[in-house]
Formats: structure tokens, sequence, C-alpha cells
């Protein structure tokens, strides 16, 4: 196995910030078991696999990888207790409105998510479900995050993503047939239960504390509701991932 080289390692530096990975179209994987995932999946292409001196690599693998000091990898990996071993992969090209507007089925949006865990969860549960694409709007969290990618448990590049304003998206998607669904439990919103989801249909989750943006919040959009147990008053909201899940669930 041949050695990092120095710009390798100036390069696992800079992907620990956004502006780099967006400029080098790159990203990081970190630990053991999403490295083989992402392996095997084949869905994001794996330049370089980076694995700490003296530990052992399969022989699939020792083509593309590179040994690296401990230390050093402490330094770029993101948590505090790295496995040893950390990939970087190639981002997707994104999807565009354009592309989305001839699909059918279903589409997830975030509005402001924050949370790298509740994003990972989201791309997770959205690959599980079979939606089309996942629309990460303004404000949301990148999802080639380090802790995004970990959330996703090597499902990153499962599913097609765009990124960018949510209003100028849906514009172009409603004029195609796609149906919005806001999840949002305030007045006027309906049962979940009650939805029937049309042919092209959009879930949309809002950020972790303030919900869905009001800008979103148009008259012929349906707001939707996930009901609580009759009489449940100790909670007064459910996890934004959380949310998305039951909502794919209850819409196939």
């Amino acid at each position: 196995m041949r050695n990092a080289s120095n710009n390798e390692i100036k390069l696992l530096r800079k992907l620990a910030r956004k502006k780099y990975r967006e400029k080098e179209q790159r990203f990081v994987v970190e630990g053991e078991r999403a490295v083989e995932q992402v392996l095997e999946n084949g869905l994001v292409e794996v330049e370089t696999v980076f694995v700490v001196e003296g530990k052992a690599v399969s022989d699939e693998w020792s083509a593309f990888s590179a040994s690296i000091e401990a230390d050093v990898l402490d330094e770029v990996a993101d948590t505090e207790n790295p496995q040893g071993i950390l990939a970087v992969c190639k981002m997707p090209d994104e999807i565009s409105a354009n592309e989305l507007r001839e699909k059918s089925g279903i589409i997830v949006a975030t509005d402001a998510i924050q949370d790298p865990g509740n994003m990972g969860t989201i791309l997770r549960t959205a690959a599980w479900f079979g939606a089309k694409a996942l629309i990460a709007g303004k404000g949301s969290v990148d999802v080639y995050h380090p802790k995004v990618v970990r959330s996703t448990a090597g499902a990153t590049g499962s599913i097609p993503v765009i990124s960018g304003e949510l209003e100028e998206i849906f514009t172009e998607l409603e004029a195609n047939g796609w149906q919005i669904l806001l999840l949002d439990g305030g007045a006027k919103s309906v049962n979940l239960r009650s939805v029937q989801p049309a042919e092209k249909t959009i879930i949309v989750v809002g950020n972790e504390g303030n919900g869905i943006s009001e800008s979103l919040l148009h008259s012929d959009r349906t707001k939707v509701r996930i009901e609580s147990a009759p009489g449940q008053d100790k909670v007064e909201s459910l996890n934004a991932a959380i949310a998305v899940s039951i909502a794919l669930w209850g819409l196939q």
C-alpha cells in the first residue's frame, strides 16, 4: 500500500469545510462499516480509502488505498475516536428541477433542516421508501457534511439531491402537476390519514424549531398533521426525521 501524499492530506483537511467540498466536489466517508457500505453499493465513486498505518485492508481495496499516520487521521477525522479508516468520494451530480418535472412518485423537501442527524435520517428513510429525490432548501445542512454522511448509514447517494430556493423549485414543479403537502400541525391542517397522495407528491418538513417558513404556506398547498394519541398533551411535536418517516409510510 502506498503512503498518502501531502496533497491528499491537504485535501482531507479542506474537506472539513463546506466551501471546499463544493469547490472540489468531494466529500469524506468515515468509519469502517460506512466505507464498506459505499464500496459495496456502488452509488458514489470512491477515489481513495485512507487507512491508518498498520491496519490491514482487503485485497480488493488495496488498488485505491493509501496509508496515513495515526495522528494525521485523528486530525482530519470528524469523530473523536475514529476507526482508522476513511474514504474520499466524488459527489454525484445534482438532479435539476427540469429533470424532476417529468418524474412521478414522492419527493421529500427540507425547509432549513439544520441538525445533521435529522438530515441523514431523512435521506436514509426517503431512500428506504423509494422517494424519487430530496430537495434541500436554503438553510438546510449540507447533505455531505460528515455527520450527515454518517447518519445515512451508507445510504449517501441512494437518491438524487437538488439544493436551492424551495419556492423557485416548487413553482416549477407545481406547474407540472406536483402536489405539495406541508407537514404542519397548525390551524387548517388535515389529518394525514385522510390524504390521498397524487401521482406526483412532495412532502415538506420544516425547521426543527420554527417549522415551515410562512412564505411556503400558500393557500393552494395542503397542510398535513400527524395525529397524536387521544388525550396526549405531554409532547408538543414530533422530531422532524420521525415525522418524515411516518408521512412516507402513511402515503404508501
